[in-house]
């Protein structure tokens, strides 16, 4: 089943205790998020308000008790958009309470799924593919009605192997 907008939204609000992603594209061309791509890479200050709605639906999953999060997967070196979102997204998303870990798979790729599609799970239960083009833009997001053992496999191998952010920018050239 295919979901965008409400349809995600009370897709993705419905879960009860943990949102986890495992976000795998080295790039992502989102157009709300161009104009802040094209400030970073001319070396402008980030906006007050960067990536604020999110931070908003964070901080209110956490106060409610939820926890969110995801392992990023890199490789070195790091795209321009990679080092857009260690140096502007990150850092607020992890402040307003996400957990988020870092794998750099340029010498293994652990038996990850690591091209293609990134994917949410929710709950250990729910899982939403999220579908892209090699470029980035992202075709679609679906609703994944099979065996979850797979995904669950994958992201203890992914937070088995993953830094959290702090220590990891200490050793990528971000």
């Amino acid at each position: 089943m295919l979901l965008d907008g409400e349809d995600w939204r009370r897709f993705f609000d419905a879960f009860e205790r943990e949102a986890w992603r495992f976000e795998a594209q080295p790039t992502y061309t989102m157009p709300n998020e161009q104009e802040n791509v094209a400030r970073f890479l001319r070396g402008e200050d980030k906006p007050a308000d960067h990536n604020a709605r999110w931070h908003e639906r964070v901080r209110g999953y956490v106060a409610s008790g939820k926890r969110i999060g995801r392992v990023r997967i890199v490789q070195q070196p790091l795209t321009d958009y990679q080092r857009y979102q260690f140096a502007w997204g990150i850092p607020g998303n992890i402040a307003a309470g996400e957990d988020i870990r870092i794998l750099d798979v340029t010498q293994s790729d652990f038996r990850l799924p690591i091209s293609g599609q990134d994917w949410w799970m929710f709950d250990d239960v729910r899982i939403a593919h999220l579908n892209f083009r090699p470029d980035g833009t992202q075709i679609n997001r679906e609703s994944y009605e099979g065996d979850v053992g797979a995904y669950r496999a994958w992201q203890h191998t992914a937070l088995e192997h993953a830094v959290r952010f702090e220590e990891c920018v200490k050793g990528l050239d971000a």
